[in-house]
């Protein structure tokens, strides 16, 4: 995502900052988690944005690309909707752990579910990735044609037991 919007100096120079010294990264690796914050805060750093931006960034690109090619297939499978897709994450996260058996992936869950929104609730053992979930949901919805709002409703980094999203959508809009 960094090279492709702002070049491979700048990537370059994220890495640096962040002391992060692979050359590639292989969508099928397990790397630390550690390394993921590192190079969320000198990507903010560098490029004088937020990390809930980057985040968001990150997310939004992670769906256009990662997942489309690594998981075109699983995603396709998942729904043709962005309720059905939503509704289907769990058996999502299943599914890649077959593929990866070394993935932690989160743990969905969707209730309250409407004709026009749900509340996706987030489990995960990482802390301070609610932004990437929002960047998904908001690129998700672009992919489906059926543009959502996400709003936290609850937030771990805040006290709560686990994030929880409010996501509407309104099917009529192309």
């Amino acid at each position: 995502m960094i090279v492709m919007h702002h070049g491979e100096s700048v990537w370059e120079q994220i890495k640096a900052k962040a002391g992060v010294d692979i050359d590639v990264f292989m969508s099928n690796e397990n790397y630390s988690d550690d390394i993921t914050y590192k190079l969320v805060g000198a990507a903010s750093e560098v490029l004088n944005l937020p990390t809930e931006q980057i985040l968001i960034g990150f997310a939004e690109h992670w769906v256009l690309h990662t997942a489309s090619e690594g998981y075109g297939g699983l995603m396709k499978a998942s729904g043709k909707t962005l309720p059905e897709f939503m509704r289907n994450l769990p058996n999502f996260h299943s599914r890649v752990t077959l593929i990866f058996p070394k993935l932690q992936p989160p743990h969905f869950e969707c209730t309250d579910i409407t004709d026009h929104s749900l509340k996706l609730h987030y489990y995960s053992h990482r802390n301070g990735l609610a932004p990437f979930v929002v960047g998904l949901m908001q690129r998700l919805g672009k992919n489906f044609k059926t543009p959502a709002v996400v709003r936290p409703v609850a937030v771990k980094d805040q006290g709560a037991d686990h994030d929880v999203f409010e996501v509407a959508w309104n099917p009529n809009r192309a």
